[in-house]
């Protein structure tokens, strides 16, 4: 796959790199910047390879830092977020909500991956930076770093996902009160509430998100995918039957699979399975 962006780079493999590249500005958002998001994800999604987990990370010393307030002042911009050709997206009549339905997707693809998806968080995630962990499956958080939803401050709400995930993963009480309050939080707080997984050291920050991504890339990939989709109809407000239906027809593909047949073949021959996700 061709790395032919501006704001990101991609490293493909079995674990694969996704580093957001805008040091000088923290890796702070822009319109290119999201625009380049849903391009790769959309490629990635509709033909993953060989990727079993993406590890999503900021160049230099912060995830990201936020919307980089020159958007504000595009003259291409609606609303600060968006450009007029986003604002072609048919979900909506009005423009301005169809413009952020299709920013929305540079961050959604990576709940809704085929792969796992890991963030691994230093120095600030804030306002938009969070929001792109938060649509991760799991993070992993160095001590050091400040995270918060600060879309008071310009006057908007966080609406690239992060008054949805972010109640999912610390409750309806702490996600109301870090949105309400603009309120920024360290990295020992953010891993007592839930927001993330793992908390390491910054030396050990890059190491454990690997690791993590090695352990998930050696599953099952269907099992992957099954699990991803099961767990998402858990916190999504359907019924427990709806639920355990996604859950059952999940397993119906793993039972029927290539993968099954040599995860029980690996076992009793005693070595590490080799999937092909089929």
């Amino acid at each position: 796959m061709a790395n032919s962006y501006n704001t990101l780079h991609y490293e493909p493999g079995r674990v694969g790199r996704l580093t957001l590249c805008r040091p000088d500005r923290l890796n702070s958002f822009t319109i290119e910047m999201w625009r380049e998001l849903r391009e790769l994800g959309e490629e990635l999604c509709a033909d993953p390879g060989e990727l079993r987990a993406l590890v999503v990370i900021g160049e230099g010393r912060a995830f990201s830092s936020g919307i980089d307030t020159s958007v504000f002042s595009e003259p291409t911009a609606t609303a600060g977020v968006f450009d007029s050709a986003d604002s072609a997206d048919e979900r909506h009549l009005d423009p301005v909500v169809a413009g952020i339905l299709t920013t929305q997707d540079s961050y959604s693809w990576l709940a809704d991956a085929p792969f796992a998806t890991i963030a691994a968080v230093r120095g600030f995630a804030l306002g938009a930076g969070l929001q792109l962990a938060l649509a991760c499956d799991l993070r992993v958080i160095a001590r050091g770093t400040r995270v918060g939803l600060l879309e008071f401050k310009y006057g908007i709400i966080p609406d690239l996902g992060g008054t949805q995930r972010l109640p999912r993963l610390v409750g309806a009480g702490k996600a109301a009160e870090m949105i309400l309050t603009s309120a920024q939080i360290d990295a020992e707080e953010a891993h007592r509430i839930g927001l993330a997984e793992r908390l390491v050291s910054d030396e050990e920050l890059e190491e454990v998100a690997d690791d993590l991504a090695k352990v998930i890339a050696a599953q099952p990939p269907l099992a992957v995918r099954g699990a991803k989709r099961a767990l998402s109809a858990a916190i999504s407000g359907l019924s427990m039957q709806e639920g355990l239906l996604i859950e059952a027809e999940a397993q119906s593909v793993c039972l029927r699979s290539e993968d099954m047949k040599e995860a029980i073949t690996a076992f009793i021959e005693q070595r590490s399975p080799e999937y092909r996700g089929r």
